[in-house]
């Protein structure tokens, strides 16, 4: 393994930081607006997250601010305790922001990192998937220049889509001109900075071409300050939405920063990015930002721009702090360009094809997945609970699939051999117990019963007592009694409880 990067920052460092960092200030007020929020407050967490997550990232060059599945997730759990925009709201993503902090941080203090993976990669493929089809549905009022006048829902969707009659032509030319340089130049060259040129595009036709679409409004030109005085009174209700947001949340940081270290074969420490990712989030709250997560987008940028340290959120993070007093610049810039730069964002969310890919190979884990993705769409904007469904169909199929022992049977003169596989533990015991009591009964003319265990994963303590019981009813009936191929790993126990084998 290569050392890892040094801690030290350096002049890449420097201008890999700035970059991202330009990049991230048009997309975290786009972000905010997504989560409800008045856009200057994604821009506070954009700038107080990255600072407080540098010193303590296992990852050299994972970028954390607001992001297009946390603030879905943030939306759904805050839309149904107040109105959105509202200093309420403002305050209960603030608070919803410390609950995920806190979490994440107290997973990774005590160790348990690797919980992140509970999020199975079907669940996460169904969970995407239908959270970015809501998310674009979102953008869609937005980008057509009708936002105020339809929801935030699917339905609100396809009613702007119906009444072409309500569609600003200009909106819908800043929209596509954003969506072009976005995904177009980025297939050109990854370091193209597509989302600043949609933005200053977007001012000069406020400004000079009389564009009459919905623009953003005043922005705040200050410094937040922080800020305690929450809603704890609603503390008991964000405490599902936050532990959902803070794995779910995790199993992106978790891909963007396995990714990487494995390309550099670097070490990365799942358990230290959940401190860093909670820190992080604890800084938004004191600034009555959001929840935040990590970035594949700015990420790969931070990397593409020759980032070699953590020091380079911090450099992202600063960049975002000077410009909050010249946020104001951007009160003209059009609401059609932060439509297109979260639509630009999140497309690459929807994806049919692994799901579909599922059902060739795993179809169980097919189902579960599109059964998330089926969930996620039905139960808008209340998302939180299709991944907790999720989960708890991949555990279930999980309990279900290693309950079962395959045995194959197979006579030997006066013997019947019985050659179990899989894993023996007290989920599975009684699958092997019937197996053996079938084999014995359909069998009259046997003298002996064996059991070849090469095919056994594991045997825990409640499988080798059935077995003990197993082994008392055969010598009972007369018949003798043996186990063959006894994996090493399994002896332990079962001569702990049978004894000598």
């Amino acid at each position: 393994m290569n050392p890892t990067p040094p801690a030290r920052a350096s002049r890449r460092d420097l201008i890999a930081g700035v970059s991202v960092g330009l990049v991230l200030i048009p997309q975290s007020m786009a972000y905010a607006e997504l989560a409800g929020l008045p856009a200057q407050h994604g821009l506070y967490a954009a700038a107080f997250a990255p600072l407080a997550m540098a010193p303590l990232a296992s990852s050299p060059y994972l970028q954390t601010g607001p992001g297009a599945l946390t603030c879905l997730l943030t939306l759904g759990a805050l839309v149904p305790l107040a109105p959105a925009g509202s200093p309420r709201f403002v305050a209960l993503a603030a608070l919803l922001a410390l609950v995920v902090g806190i979490i994440r941080a107290l997973v990774g203090l005590l160790r348990a990192g690797p919980i992140a993976y509970l999020l199975s990669r079907p669940v996460m493929d169904g969970f995407t998937t239908g959270a970015g089809i809501l998310i674009l549905s979102t953008q869609i009022p937005g980008a057509l220049g009708v936002g105020g006048l339809y929801g935030r829902t699917l339905e609100g969707a396809w009613e702007a889509l119906a009444h072409p009659g309500d569609w600003h032509r200009g909106a819908l030319a800043l929209t596509g001109l954003t969506l072009v340089l976005m995904l177009g130049a980025r297939r050109r060259h990854p370091r193209f900075p597509g989302v600043l040129v949609a933005v200053v595009a977007g001012i000069v036709a406020t400004d000079w071409l009389g564009y009459t679409g919905p623009t953003l409004g005043a922005i705040p030109a200050r410094f937040p300050r922080p800020d305690l005085a929450l809603p704890w009174g609603s503390l008991h209700l964000l405490l599902i939405p936050g532990g959902v947001i803070a794995l779910a949340g995790f199993a992106e940081v978790t891909s963007i920063s396995r990714t990487f270290a494995a390309i550099d074969r670097q070490v990365w420490n799942p358990s230290r990015e959940f401190v860093a990712q909670g820190a992080a989030n604890l800084a938004s709250c004191l600034v009555s930002g959001m929840p935040v997560g990590g970035s594949f987008a700015r990420s790969g940028l931070n990397r593409l721009a020759g980032a070699r340290s953590r020091w380079s959120g911090a450099f992202a993070g600063l960049t975002v702090l000077a410009f909050l007093p010249a946020a104001t610049l951007l009160s003209a810039l059009p609401r059609a360009v932060l439509s297109g730069i979260v639509i630009a964002s999140v497309v690459s969310l929807v994806r049919f094809r692994p799901l579909l890919r599922l059902f060739r190979f795993a179809q169980l884990q097919g189902i579960a997945g599109v059964s998330t993705l089926i969930l996620t769409l039905a139960l808008a904007p209340h998302v939180e609970w299709a991944v907790i469904a999720g989960v708890g169909m991949a555990l279930g199929i999980h309990y279900w699939r290693e309950s079962q022992v395959r045995v194959r049977v197979q006579q030997v003169g006066p013997t019947v051999v019985l050659r179990p596989s899989g894993v023996l533990w007290f989920g599975s015991a009684p699958s092997l117990e019937s197996a053996i009591t079938e084999a014995v009964s359909a069998h009259d003319d046997i003298e002996r019963v064996e059991l070849d265990l090469t095919g056994v994963g594991r045997v825990d303590y409640s499988g080798a007592e059935m077995l003990r019981t197993v082994r008392r009813e055969v010598l009972s009936a007369g018949l003798s009694w043996g186990l063959t191929h006894v994996p090493a790993h399994a002896r332990r126990v079962l001569e702990g409880v049978l004894g000598p084998i």
